[in-house]
């Protein structure tokens, strides 16, 4: 089979390549997934030079989430059959074939494709561990939704309509934000070339309810300035690259709270509550409610051209790889 393999931490890519591997064969518990669409997230992005927190020992193949069709089982397994579509994840998802654990499998919804299946799980996951489980919004309020043109960030939109939020949504071109609203109408958009402050509270009049932040850097130093009382200052990443900093007065002061949000370290503290999510957010999914953006579908011959629209920022939602041929 043909695998992405990162086989040294290097700057630009320099470190990656498609090669030829053995087909993995399942054990016992296990099933062997024929991979038909893997998503492409900044994490897999950081992982090629080592700057994401998970540093898998050199050679791996990179990609955490895809969707494909159980192509053989393994002794024991009695819930799934050869040919039923399902959502994978792991890491080893730019591949043609994985094993994964029975258990970690989930069944695509009739409703959606492979690559829009790919495109759901981690994006909304974070959307509703962020916005519900940690951000508690509510109907009416205010939610500004930073790198909205992003995978997670575009989930926070798409998420917070539905919610019944009132939707400021940001982006560092107009291009992108011309899309954002084709797509899911937010109340308002901002390009943040032009800086945000001012216009978030001319638009709210006491500032933002909920700030969901996946960027950092400036971009959080200037949120500190336009939230509101009360409010929720969700930090779900640095894509900036510059983690901020901040005086505990301010939230002193303006009485607001800074949270942190992740995603999957809350299902696994909190296991029950974890499976309530992953209901809910496949659940939404399965009922249209939500609606997943697929940028551009990629063979995976092609995957610098993805990683290149990744480090370009060029993307509005989800890359997908896909086999070749």
């Amino acid at each position: 089979m043909k695998a992405l393999r990162v086989n040294e931490l290097l700057p630009d890519l320099a470190g990656v390549a498609l090669e030829e591997l053995a087909t993995p064969k399942p054990q016992a518990g296990e099933v062997l997934v024929k991979i038909r669409a893997a998503t492409l997230g900044f994490p897999d992005f950081l992982m090629t030079h080592g700057g994401y927190q998970l540093k898998p020992p050199v050679p791996f193949s990179p990609g955490m989430e895809g969707a494909g069709e159980i192509a053989a089982l393994g002794a024991d397994v009695e819930s799934w059959a050869v040919g039923d579509k399902v959502v994978c994840g792991g890491l080893g998802t730019f591949a043609d074939y994985m094993v994964m654990p029975a258990e970690r499998l989930r069944k695509i919804p009739d409703n959606l494709d492979f690559a829009t299946a790919a495109a759901t799980g981690s994006a909304y996951l974070t959307a509703y561990v962020g916005l519900v489980r940690r951000g508690l919004l509510q109907k009416d309020e205010w939610l500004l939704v930073h790198g909205a043109a992003g995978g997670v960030g575009l989930a926070a939109v798409d998420l917070g309509k539905y919610l019944g939020a009132k939707i400021i949504a940001t982006a560092s071109s107009d291009e992108k934000l011309a899309l954002i609203e084709e797509k899911f109408a937010p109340e308002a958009v901002i390009n943040i070339n032009d800086g945000f402050r001012e216009k978030v509270k001319e638009l709210t009049g006491a500032g933002a309810d909920v700030i969901y932040d996946p960027v950092g850097g400036d971009v959080f130093d200037e949120s500190v300035r336009c939230i509101g009382w009360d409010g929720r200052l969700l930090i779900i990443g640095f894509a900036d690259g510059r983690i901020p900093n901040i005086g505990v007065n301010m939230p002193l002061i303006k009485g607001f709270s800074v949270v942190g949000v992740r995603a999957g370290e809350y299902g696994r503290r909190n296991p029950e509550k974890g499976a309530e999510n992953q209901e809910a957010i496949w659940h939404l999914a399965a009922e249209g409610k939500i609606t997943p953006q697929v940028h551009a579908r990629l063979p995976l011959s092609q995957w610098r051209d993805g990683f290149d629209m990744m480090a370009k920022r060029e993307i509005v939602g989800r890359v997908i790889f896909e086999p070749d041929g």
